[in-house]
């Protein structure tokens, strides 16, 4: 990817029911860690959607009672990795990549614009998710914000929204960026940020809960490439 770009857009995708799920494998790979750093079965895993690895950890630590859970994050950041990245074939079988994920990061990769991740995940789990998923190409993934990069959503933009100038070398006016993701979260954390928002109805929000939330428009789905792609002009290629 070159990195001389005049007045391109920076698109930040979310990854978790955006582009892909993967179920059950999500739970599997915390039970792994949480018995290697711990050294007991998880009982109890804290709310998962829309929020970051930092959050969730955090969370489940405290449901089960785990004192100073900070100090732990790091190792737990490792054994996450390790265990999705072991759990890899089952992600790919219990998993799937959401219809039309594949043709609109391809679409929009003709465009003058930078795509990368937003994401709760923390880093080598997104790289994981995307590479099983075949999602990688035309990502930037050394500019995107992760999970453990804070214990909400605005942090995340907004260290990916720095790595990106810095990267490049030239300032993304805040117009031209945009977050394309599923869930109130995403779009509330655009919004506090102070750049778009596109809500696509893929996960558990429905479209209604994406127009309440002040998307800068909604879609039902990725599978419609052209209104993607219309969707991402209107708000930011303008």
């Amino acid at each position: 990817m070159t990195t001389s770009l005049d007045q391109p857009a920076l698109i930040f995708w979310d990854i978790d029911h955006t582009l892909v799920t993967i179920g059950e494998v999500s739970r599997k790979i915390y039970e792994m860690a949480f018995e290697e750093v711990v050294g007991q079965p998880l009982s109890e895993l804290a709310d998962m959607t829309g929020r970051t690895e930092r959050a969730i950890l955090a969370a489940t630590l405290e449901l089960h009672g785990v004192s100073n859970p900070e100090s732990k994050f790091d190792d737990f950041y490792a054994a996450l990795a390790r265990a999705a990245d072991k759990l890899r074939e089952r992600m790919r079988t219990a998993g799937r990549r959401l219809p039309g994920a594949v043709e609109a990061i391809a679409a929009l990769a003709e465009y003058n614009v930078v795509q990368t991740v937003v994401t709760g995940n923390i880093e080598p789990i997104a790289v994981t998710k995307l590479g099983v998923f075949q999602l990688s190409e035309h990502m930037d993934l050394e500019v995107g914000g992760y999970g453990s990069d804070g214990d909400t959503r605005p942090p995340l933009i907004r260290q990916a929204w720095q790595r990106a100038e810095h990267k490049y070398d030239r300032a993304f006016e805040p117009d031209r960026l945009v977050v394309i993701g599923d869930t109130p979260l995403d779009v509330a954390a655009a919004r506090e940020v102070g750049i778009h928002a596109v809500g696509v109805a893929t996960g558990s929000s429905t479209v209604e809960d994406l127009i309440a939330a002040q998307a800068s428009i909604v879609l039902p789905h990725l599978a419609d490439t052209e209104a993607v792609i219309r969707a991402v002009c209107r708000v930011a290629l303008a």
